[in-house]
Formats: structure tokens, sequence, C-alpha cells
């Protein structure tokens, strides 16, 4: 099985050249010096010459424009990102009869659902961002490839910036802080994201009968629920008793509402995703958010 890997580089992206490397060779195609190939995702019309040079079997697609906030300014380059460069490799993987695994979402929901958000829920995005994300999944579907469509939540790795690097970094710095306690959703890992990608692209490749009929869009996501206030609080606390060098003191993580700390995109309040079709389709248990969070922080301390 030959793969074409885009967004290499990212969180996701890097646990993906592990994860998918058992299943054949990798290609990997970006904008830094490591990759095999050049992709300017910016230019989307660009990425056919390289989904054609590396003639793949399989197109992972971990490229994204995935500063929420920065989409507001720069809706052109998230469209771009976003949307028509999915399209572009949608119809490059239909042209070579490819599968195309293309990761987007919970920000394709507006969040007002009181339940986990199913698969073939109603969308409404409130930002640049969703809104983009959305029109890149339309896009792929819309061509006809075979394709794995992967809704996910709240993402981090050891690499790379993220929600619990920050928190520890403020809890070093300051004397209290201030965190979101009214969006909910899980927090998943990349190593998660990659390894479960490996086992749908296994299932779905096999050759057995029915097997290319588990294509189709799934929401995947670590098992359980908290705020970002949560988070933080067992970022801190995890970190403590591990004895991190933290100036915060245990009761001074101060929950505030969305309202109380605007942002230039809006996020949805629930980002909770069912992921029954996903556990059911490939047998599979996700584990609670806690176990990937302390791995990944296991991992960032090692590392420090």
């Amino acid at each position: 099985m030959k793969i074409l890997l885009l967004g290499g580089s990212g969180q996701v992206g890097w646990e993906l050249q592990r994860a998918l490397a058992p299943l054949g060779p990798v290609t990997l195609a970006g904008i830094d010096g490591g990759t095999t190939l050049a992709a300017d995702f910016s230019r989307p019309d660009t990425l056919a010459a390289v989904v054609e040079a590396a003639a793949p079997d399989v197109i992972v697609n971990a490229a994204a424009h995935t500063a929420v906030d920065r989409c507001e300014t720069e809706p052109d380059l998230a469209q771009a990102i976003n949307a028509r460069a999915p399209e572009v490799l949608a119809r490059a993987a239909q042209t070579l009869g490819a599968w195309l695994v293309h990761y987007s979402t919970d920000y394709v929901f507006d969040g007002s659902a009181k339940a986990p958000w199913c698969e073939d829920d109603p969308t409404g995005p409130l930002s640049t961002y969703g809104r983009t994300k959305l029109a890149g999944e339309q896009a792929v579907r819309a061509n006809g490839c075979r394709h794995l469509i992967v809704r996910t939540s709240w993402v981090y790795g050891a690499r790379g910036d993220n929600f619990a690097k920050t928190m520890l970094r403020l809890a070093a710095e300051r004397d209290s802080l201030s965190v979101v306690a009214d969006q909910i959703g899980a927090p998943t890992g990349a190593e998660l994201l990659a390894d479960v990608t490996a086992h749908m692209l296994r299932r779905v490749t096999a050759g057995t009968p029915g097997a290319a009929a588990a294509g189709g869009t799934y929401h995947v996501a670590a098992a359980g629920e908290c705020s970002w206030h949560a988070y933080a609080r067992h970022v801190i606390a995890y970190a403590r008793k591990h004895g991190r060098p933290l100036r915060i003191a245990d009761d001074a993580v101060r929950a505030i509402a969305t309202a109380d700390y605007p942002t230039p995109a809006r996020r949805p309040a629930n980002s909770r995703l069912d992921t029954l079709k996903f556990r059911r389709t490939f047998d599979l248990v996700l584990p609670p958010w806690q176990v990937g969070v302390e791995r990944a922080l296991d991992e960032m301390f090692q590392r420090a």
C-alpha cells in the first residue's frame, strides 16, 4: 500500500508518520524541507501534480488551517487550505481509484444540542474555521472518491503548541488563572487519532467482502467529557503530583463563562461527539481522555 501523507509536520501528521509506516511506504508532502514532495496548501490547484507524482493507493490529508481565530482574518487562506485543497485531493483520488482520509472537526456544529453530536446531525458552523472545514467535507463526499472523513475534537499532542502546554506555562508564571467552564468536549490525542486511522485503513482496504463499504464519515474522540476549566485543573494537578515547578495554588484556577473571554471566532458550547458508529464498525474501544492527556504530559516532562 503506497501512502501519500500531506501535512506530516503537524501534531496529527507527526504521529501518522509512525502509525502508517507498517502499512507500506509513506511519501511526505508539505512545505518544510524534510518532506519528499513540495506541497503548497495555499495553492490548492498545485496539489493534483503532487498526487500524480506520488501515485498513491491512499491519500491522508492532515493539513489544515487550524488557527481558529486567525481564520476570521484570513478567510481566503482558510478557504484554500480547508475547503479547496480537499476538493482537489478528492478529485485526484477519484481519478486514481485511491482512498482519501480527511480530518474534520466538532466546529462544523453550532454547539446547541444537549446530547453528543451524531454523524448525520444537522451542521451549523459558527466560525470561518468551521464553515471552511464543513465545505471541505462536502467537497470530499461530492467527488465520489472512496473516503474516510474523521471528525474529532480538542486535538493535542506531545509536540507542538496545545492547551495543556499553555496551562503549564501560565501555572508556572501566575498566581491565578481564569478558564472557560461552559464549553464541553473531549481532549483527543494526536497519537490516538493516528493509531485509529491506521486501523481504519487496514479494515477498509482488506479486500474482503464488504470491507470498502465501511468508508464514510465517523466521529472519533476520546471517551468521557470535560470543560476547558476541568481540563486545565487536571493538567495542573497531574503536573504538581509529578513535581513540576508551579506557582499557582490548587484553588486558584477560576471557572468563567465564554462571555467573559471573548474571542474573534465563536466556539461551540457542546463539542461532544457520539462515537458509537465508529466503535461498532471498527470494533475498537476509545480510552478515557485522561489516559491520553497524562501520557502526553509524561512525554512532555521527559523532554523538558
